[in-house]
């Protein structure tokens, strides 16, 4: 009885202990701050004690960066280094821990299941192929530096993703630490905008300091928005929470609308049919047929060089500031941001033309691209400040890891999305088909932003690619599983 009652004491004592240790540490790191001028010292209590909740339970910073991702910015670092802060620390802390914890638990994961399954293999197909690229790389240091950002986004949204949200408990988690946050970045730039009369023209300005562009914002929200369509399928009929995820389906309509992001617009509308391609089992033939189209139209221009009957007027070629004109714009070949895509991809392929095997290097584009860009297509903006990609991230696979590179990133495009199909169907559980279908969409819709955009690398749209891609896997070995124990059981059945 005496041991007993002591324990508890000792552990308070211990408690005690650590919270005076701790404040004591804060009082001396804001002193010590003050005093030398460095008030980075201050944070240090800071990053102690996430050290300690990543030690004692990575679960908890996980979920914690999920919330952060709606409020991450990139910042500019010395050197010409960027990063996105706060997520990017913590993605770096949670791969090593997580890496740390495999090398612990090895024996004890199941392993076999997840590494052999089509999705693991394709994208380990990939992420192998971007290795070998660096060593031809035209600058080696750059590509590994993007293998290595590529190698935490992996570690942290796909492999611990999917050890991490494997029942529905954990999947409502993932939504509802996310929507939360993206809910407040939302009403503050809605807000930000209504003040300036939902000008198109500060369409950029008014994302800031969450958002980098109108781009990333209605790409968050795009590829985040068949999650809410699933979710209310979570909760019963005329109770809060689904009156709520009602609610939000014409709220992130209306956000979406009012990014003015045409990739968007348009990746919604797809999605729409691509529910349908699913429903009725059709993905196989059109994605067959749809790569067959791609091919067919690259070939075309590329022939005698067509391109150049596509070449821009550079003076009727310039900055829109009313959306209306800038879609019309768009279609006469006179927007400026469009025709600078053009511009660059024509440069992408001549570079394809000089290295197809290899390519450039990861994260080379930029460095290279200029001395492959055709006069006739330039605008005003083609000195390109912001250091900016080349607006396709299929072009880009291309232009940095040669068409292998392509090759090995349309194979792991395909199986996601032909598993999404096949798991729909193999799951009973009716929710969990949302579920799954909303993982899905998500995917595609990201893959369909890709088509003029450069976004699986940002902290907006990445951890959602290897995470839709970590749930259909959890949900396919959940059936395999469940699909094992139906059939023992009739076995047992069949012999009694």
């Amino acid at each position: 009885m005496e041991n007993k009652t002591l324990e508890p004491q000792k552990a308070d004592q211990q408690q005690k202990q650590l919270l005076t240790a701790f404040g004591a540490i804060t009082l001396l790191s804001i002193f010590s701050g003050i005093i030398s001028g460095y008030y980075v010292l201050a944070g240090l209590p800071v990053a102690l004690l996430i050290g300690y909740i990543t030690l004692v339970d990575f679960r908890a910073l996980f979920f914690f960066l999920l919330a952060m991702i709606p409020f991450s910015t990139e910042v500019e670092l010395p050197g010409g280094f960027g990063t996105d802060l706060p997520a990017e620390p913590f993605m770096i802390l949670l791969s090593g821990v997580f890496g740390i914890f495999v090398l612990k638990n090895g024996l004890k994961l199941p392993f076999n299941k997840y590494l052999i399954h089509p999705i693991s293999l394709a994208l380990l197909a990939h992420l192998f192929w971007i290795f070998i690229t660096c060593f031809s790389s035209g600058e080696p240091f750059v590509s590994i530096k993007f293998f290595l950002a590529k190698s935490w986004y992996v570690l942290t949204f796909f492999a611990l993703a999917a050890y991490l949200i494997r029942t529905k408990a954990d999947q409502k988690k993932f939504f509802w630490w996310i929507i939360l946050p993206m809910i407040f970045t939302m009403l503050f730039i809605i807000s930000k905008h209504a003040a300036l009369g939902f000008s198109f023209a500060d369409s950029n300005r008014v994302v800031r300091p969450f958002y980098r562009n109108h781009v990333n914002y209605a790409s968050l929200l795009a590829l985040f928005f068949p999650y809410i369509w699933a979710a209310r399928f979570w909760y019963k009929k005329k109770t809060f929470k689904n009156r709520l995820l009602l609610l939000l389906i014409p709220f992130f309509l209306f956000a979406i609308q009012l990014s003015f992001t045409r990739a968007s617009y348009l990746a919604i509308l797809m999605a729409v049919g691509v529910y349908f391609i699913i429903r009725f089992h059709l993905m196989k033939p059109v994605l067959i047929l749809g790569t067959a189209v791609l091919i067919g139209f690259a070939g075309y221009v590329v022939k005698n060089d067509n391109y150049l009957d596509y070449a821009p007027e550079y003076k009727k070629t310039v900055t829109h500031y009313n959306f209306d004109n800038l879609i019309e714009a768009t279609y006469k070949g006179e927007d400026i941001s469009t025709m600078e895509r053009v511009y660059r991809w024509v440069a992408g392929m001549h570079m394809i033309q000089e290295r197809p095997l290899m390519g450039f290097g990861p994260g080379n584009f930029y460095n290279f691209y200029r001395s492959y860009t055709v006069t006739s297509f330039e605008t005003y903006v083609s000195d390109n400040p912001e250091k900016s990609g080349i607006h396709s991230y299929y072009l880009m696979t291309m232009v940095e890891q040669g068409a292998p590179g392509l090759l090995f990133f349309g194979i792991l495009c395909f199986v996601v999305l032909a598993y999404g199909e096949l798991i729909y169907h193999q799951t009973k559980d009716v929710v969990q088909k949302k579920w799954i279908m909303a993982c899905t969409l998500s995917f595609f819709i990201i893959l369909a932003l890709c088509l003029i955009n450069d976004l699986v690398e940002t902290d907006k749209v990445g951890p959602f690619f290897f995470m839709n891609m970590a749930f259909l896997l959890n949900q396919d070995i959940k059936n395999r599983r469940d699909q094992g124990t139906s059939r023992s059981s009739a076995v047992k059945q069949r012999n009694s």
